[in-house]
């Protein structure tokens, strides 16, 4: 039989599920186009089919619902069993007019020609979010504003013509919540035009206004601190802190008639600071690196301890004392600098001609000093706090630049016997014993417990708690010595307080000594004639 089929086209697309046919799966007519056009053609020749097809492009071209599964049911192919009897070893199938099935979806489904795709659209639900971001920090809540707004009018009820400076630090502690040694920074800042005076809605503009009522502590003194439009702190920031630390703190007031030390014993402070904090060694203290220290607790701890030197982080008068003896010891013609020969006098000769030829080329840390040759001040808080605490992340991270000869990222065996051989020959001059140096390499290597053997990396060296024994096996012979007979008076110090790092145990043990020096000096010839002799 033949018939006209207007509109049809791409017969080989249609669902092969749609002809209805006995024992046959979908997978074959689809993987082969002359197969399904057989059978599409064996269906278009069947009567049923003509009908359908004329049904439903009369009702397309009418725009009437069609009704699919009620048309295909209609078609009945001689001898076909029914469809939920296709195979006897598959389950039935559900039932093409049970609700939720996906057959039943995709048959009750309009043909899309007919469907507009502006309905299957649906309009995107706005939902309001938050603002979780604030430029200039989060707006305080209107019931901590008028908290603060009320303690900030009972402070200047007395003073209605503004707070000088010498009166603001009661505000800065109790108001602000900040150590009272931020005072004159935080008063520099709400008096931008150094008038002297600090009114009440100046107050109000800079700490309510400004936001600075919502920050955490620590974003509050950076903020305080740095300098506008400046997005780090620099050393110099932290200069009018010391200055109202050495000029108000009861436990610095023997210092106040020497300024040179004033001086010396500020620039210590500021150099521990950013020895231990800034991290990046740039220079610049970010926000970021304040968080992450414990600078903002020391700070704290100035208004409750009136004795500094129990303030052992950053702010201890003793090690002060310590690290500048040590300097002074050393710089023979007290120029403030220090050469090569003067740095191998460390110790008693403890370190390595090796060694300190890699810290005079600045491969730990490039010299401030302006002097070819010579390590400044500064240069040297930076070597003996890596030197006298080898446990800390700073003086790991110093002493593996010096020890990674060609700067790989890795020390290797190879570099390790370069150290070593010097402190061999050292071992043999003073008729100790020697060690050889795979037996040493082994010790090392079992010590660290690197991740890569014969290969240790910085990280390596930060996961194991015996990291600073091994750089003196390596440069320091009396360290050395003292590790391997285990010497019972350092495993008692570090008993009796835990707490205390290396530095501080050292700091403590050499106050002792320095000060006994110089009592015993002062008794037998008199010290105080010798010139820019360091104070007790």
């Amino acid at each position: 039989m033949k018939m006209d089929i207007v509109g049809v086209e791409d017969v080989h697309i249609l669902d092969p599920d749609l002809l209805q046919l006995p024992c046959l799966s979908p997978s074959p007519l689809k993987a082969s186009s002359h197969i399904a056009d057989e059978l599409f053609s064996h269906w278009l020749s069947l009567p049923e089919t003509a009908t359908l097809v004329k049904s439903l492009i009369d009702e397309a071209k009418s725009a009437t619902p069609t009704n699919l599964s009620k048309s295909y049911a209609t078609i009945n192919v001689p001898g076909a069993t029914p469809l939920v009897f296709l195979s006897n070893g598959t389950p039935p199938l559900s039932p093409r007019s049970s609700p939720g099935s996906p057959r039943f979806s995709r048959q009750r489904a309009s043909p899309p020609s007919l469907r507009s795709p502006l309905r299957s659209v649906k309009e995107p639900k706005h939902e309001l979010i938050p603002q979780f971001y604030f430029l200039h920090g989060r707006p305080p809540a209107k019931e901590l504003k008028e908290q603060c707004i009320s303690m900030v009018d009972h402070f200047f009820s007395n003073f209605i013509d503004g707070l000088h400076v010498d009166e603001f630090k009661s505000i800065t502690k109790e108001v602000c919540k900040l150590p009272s040694y931020l005072s004159p920074a935080l008063f520099r800042k709400m008096d931008p035009e150094s008038s002297g005076i600090v009114t009440r809605d100046a107050f109000i503009k800079y700490w309510i206004d400004g936001n600075m009522l919502t920050m955490d502590t620590a974003s509050q003194i950076y903020n305080i601190l740095r300098q506008q439009d400046c997005k780090h702190l620099t050393q110099a920031d932290f200069k009018p802190l010391l200055d109202e630390l050495l000029a108000t703190h009861p436990g610095l007031q023997f210092l106040r008639t020497t300024s040179e030390f004033q001086e010396r014993y500020a620039e210590t402070v500021i150099y521990r600071i950013f020895y231990y904090i800034n991290r990046s060694r740039t220079g610049c203290l970010t926000l970021r690196e304040l968080k992450r220290g414990n600078l903002i607790a020391a700070m704290q701890q100035l208004d409750e301890e009136d004795d500094i030197n129990k303030i052992i982080r950053y702010f201890s008068y003793e090690h002060f004392y310590v690290i500048y003896c040590r300097f002074w010891e050393l710089d023979g013609d007290h120029d403030c600098y220090i050469d090569k020969d003067n740095l191998i006098k460390y110790g008693n000769h403890a370190l390595t001609y090796r060694i300190v030829d890699r810290i005079f080329s600045q491969a730990p840390r490039k010299f401030t000093s302006k002097v070819e040759g010579k390590m400044s001040y500064e240069d040297f808080v930076y070597f003996i706090l890596a030197e006298e605490d080898k446990s800390s992340e700073p003086s790991l991270e110093y002493w593996f630049k010096c020890i990674d000869l060609d700067g790989n990222g890795v020390i290797t065996p190879n570099e390790i016997q370069f150290f070593f051989e010097e402190q061999l020959h050292r071992m043999e001059s003073i008729t100790q014993e020697p060690v050889h140096f795979n037996d040493i390499l082994c010790q090392i290597i079992d010590m660290i417990k690197p991740e890569e053997e014969n290969c240790i990396t910085l990280q390596d060296l930060k996961g194991s708690k015996l990291s600073g024994n091994v750089f003196n096996i390596l440069f320091n012979l009396n360290k050395f010595m003292a590790f391997e007979t285990r010497d019972p008076f350092l495993i008692r110090q570090e008993r009796e307080d835990p707490s205390l790092t290396e530095w501080d145990r050292f700091a403590q043990r050499e106050y002792v000594r320095l000060s006994m020096e110089e009592d015993v000096e002062e008794v037998s010839n008199g010290s105080a004639d010798e010139p820019l002799e360091p104070p007790f």
